[in-house]
């Protein structure tokens, strides 16, 4: 198949390419891109719901499987798993297992992703912003490795993924019956500033493949199930947009697209 251009999407776990990212992977595959996604972990140290898993399956493999699903249902027509640990939680006792993503070497890492950036001839890479939009150990961690892999490659469209934070407060606003547990631990930090984000992409017409991409992860059912209950309405409202800050730009760049 000749592809127009390609999109590699950058993320720490199986599941958070739907959040951030998950509707521009899906309007890329439907224009004719090719859409790359490189996962970091396994996803291992997330809970699973009880007698989910079958006889003699692991989490890990749970996740995979889940993983593959989700990528479909978004138009991914290459999945890396970089088959990193799982750091778990900030504060848990996996951040100090050696092994863990949050402390491989982050020249050997950023070597990985950039030999795949080199494969595909990305046109355009998204990574995170350098709180990991909540301080999640492997979430910083993809910012590291994305940004110095940006550096080995001299690439000039690299896009941080985050949430918009002040979105965010207004949909909280508007909706004072979600109650405070709807809102993130700290929004003062969480995502970034309105101020800061440079591209703002309507991905609302891609909310039945973010719902599909959901269902997949069938064992982070405790992450999806409030979002799973919203109406499509809703859903598009929380994720319709998805915003990124490009790397290098002036801070007054307001895009409404990325550059496939």
């Amino acid at each position: 198949m000749q592809y127009v251009s390609v999109l590699v999407c950058f993320h720490a776990h199986p599941d958070d390419e739907v959040f951030t990212t998950g509707g521009v992977m899906r309007l890329a595959a439907d224009a004719g891109h090719r859409v790359v996604l490189v996962v970091a972990t396994d996803g291992a140290a997330g809970e699973v719901p009880d007698g989910l898993l079958g006889p003699g399956e692991s989490l890990a493999q749970r996740r995979r499987a889940e993983l593959e699903a989700s990528a479909e249902a978004l138009g991914v027509a290459r999945l890396v798993p970089l088959g990193y640990a799982d750091s778990g939680m900030a504060g848990t006792p996996r951040n100090s297992d050696p092994a863990a993503f949050c402390n491989v070497d982050v020249e050997a890492a950023a070597a990985r992703l950039a030999t795949v950036l080199e494969e595909e001839s990305a046109d355009v890479v998204t990574i995170y912003d350098p709180n990991g939009g909540y301080g999640h150990p492997d979430h910083v961690q993809v910012h590291r490795v994305g940004a110095r892999a940006q550096e080995l490659t001299a690439h000039p469209s690299v896009y941080e993924a985050a949430m918009n934070r002040d979105h965010i407060r207004r949909l909280l606003a508007a909706a004072p019956e979600m109650g405070p547990d709807a809102a993130p631990p700290d929004l003062d930090t969480f995502g970034l500033p309105e101020a800061e984000i440079t591209t703002t992409i309507d991905v609302s017409a891609t909310i039945p493949a973010k719902r599909a991409a959901m269902l997949a992860h069938a064992s982070q059912v405790g992450d999806f199930g409030p979002m799973l209950a919203m109406t499509p309405e809703q859903l598009a409202s929380a994720f319709g947009l998805e915003w990124f800050r490009r790397r290098g730009a002036e801070q007054a760049l307001r895009e409404h697209a990325l550059p496939l």
